[in-house]
């Protein structure tokens, strides 16, 4: 039932930002409008991602996880029905980014709640679990959007999306505990000491550097992708859209092994094993290009579905690092994490667009991968503490969860 709900919560941001995407042709001919301003219905939905996880991490620290996701998630319903009602494009627009603020709630609020509830070693696998199932949903949801808006038009998308947030926030309500543990003195220090305290910590600056500039790989690679497919190789969209869901696929698998074999490892030697898969698939898609191959898709996207494998390893048990450092500040911790990871991972895509569509070569965007690789293994071996320091803060958090009496 926990993980139902994890992945419910998690889920259902992203869900209703994929599902929009096949009627935005239609937005554009319903509202007679530029295509430009009906791509803010997704733009400045992830814009509100972003903000929103900066904003409901902490506020789950001081007020607790309950009443911080049933306030977001009752958000995302208001909003959602707004989506319904909207009579004009900018309507539209400002329904769909508080739809945002409130459903990332539980995108951020969700890895809290893993911190909280399982040991250090459990919480990457636990977070690859969710992210797995999840993406099952999520791979189907532009599919699933587009046979909604096909069959009753494109209002009957923010039909099914009310009924999902309602559902998800009764289920919150009706079944999930509160999880966090409210120490007294936690509570006196307050955002300002917790920001203070994780941004002073080596450890949590390199695992979230490692997680960010790791997500980074995928932003930039799908902001690259359609120009190099279909302007430099000359193929069709549907095409490209067939070889990127491979990337989908090896990412999805890259978290079921990490599931597999989370129990008998520890985070950094999980963290360290995608970091050289990933390495080595990024010099070899920057070999291909060199000698050009990469002009052919299969040796483009086959050598990629190693990296997204690998990338699997890196960015949950990186994320499990991170809200780690400092459990009692988990939510502050994600919430920060999530943050940079959409802001920078949004001008990593426009970055990753302009390399592969003013090029007439793969290799600038190989080259970006690349160095992208390397300054995540650059964030792990001169920020986060060698094992020795580690295994103490290990020790540390057992001592608080045997006086606790969590586990």
């Amino acid at each position: 039932m926990t993980l139902m709900l994890l992945v419910a919560m998690t889920g259902v941001a992203p869900i209703a930002l994929y599902m929009l995407v096949p009627a935005l042709p239609i937005l554009v001919a319903t509202f007679d409008s530029d295509i430009g301003i009906a791509q803010m219905t997704v733009s400045l939905f992830m814009v509100g991602l972003a903000v929103s996880q900066l904003v409901m991490g902490p506020l789950s620290d001081r007020f607790g996880r309950r009443p911080v996701l049933l306030a977001g998630l009752s958000l995302m319903v208001i909003a959602s029905i707004g989506c319904i009602v909207a009579q004009t494009l900018p309507q539209l627009i400002v329904a769909r980014f508080l739809q945002a603020l409130g459903g990332a709630t539980g995108m951020v609020i969700s890895r809290a709640i893993v911190r909280d509830l399982y040991s250090r070693d459990k919480v990457g696998a636990m977070i690859a679990l969710v992210i797995a199932v999840m993406m099952i949903v999520q791979m189907l949801s532009p599919l699933i959007g587009g046979l909604i808006e096909t069959t009753f038009g494109w209002r009957a998308i923010f039909y099914v999306l009310t009924a999902a947030a309602i559902v998800v926030t009764l289920m919150i309500a009706l079944a999930l505990p509160e999880t966090r543990r409210f120490d007294q003195g936690h509570v006196g220090s307050g955002f300002r000491a917790d920001v203070s305290s994780l941004i002073r910590s080596r450890a949590f600056v390199g695992y979230v550097l490692c997680q960010v500039l790791a997500s980074s790989i995928i932003f930039t690679f799908a902001g690259g992708g359609p120009y190099v497919v279909v302007t430099q190789m000359g193929r069709s969209s549907a095409e490209y859209g067939a070889w990127f869901a491979t990337s989908g696929l090896a990412y999805l698998t890259g978290n079921l092994f990490c599931v597999r074999f989370a129990p008998k490892h520890s985070i950094e030697k999980l963290i360290w094993f995608g970091l050289a898969l990933q390495f080595t698939g990024a010099l070899l898609n920057l070999v291909w290009g060199v000698a050009g191959l990469s002009a052919v898709p299969s040796w483009l996207f086959i050598t990629h579905m190693l990296i997204t494998f690998a990338n699997a390893f890196v960015m949950s048990n990186s994320a499990a690092g991170a809200i780690s450092v400092r459990p009692e500040a988990a939510g502050t911790a994600s919430g920060a994490m999530g943050f940079l990871q959409m802001g920078f991972g949004s001008l990593c895509s426009q970055f990753g667009a302009y390399l592969g569509g003013h090029f007439a070569t793969t290799v600038p965007l190989n080259i970006a991968i690349v160095a992208l690789s390397l300054l995540c293994a650059a964030s792990m071996i001169f920020l986060v503490p060698r094992r020795a320091i580690v295994a103490t803060e290990e020790l540390i958090e057992k001592a608080e969860k045997e006086d606790t009496g969590l586990l």
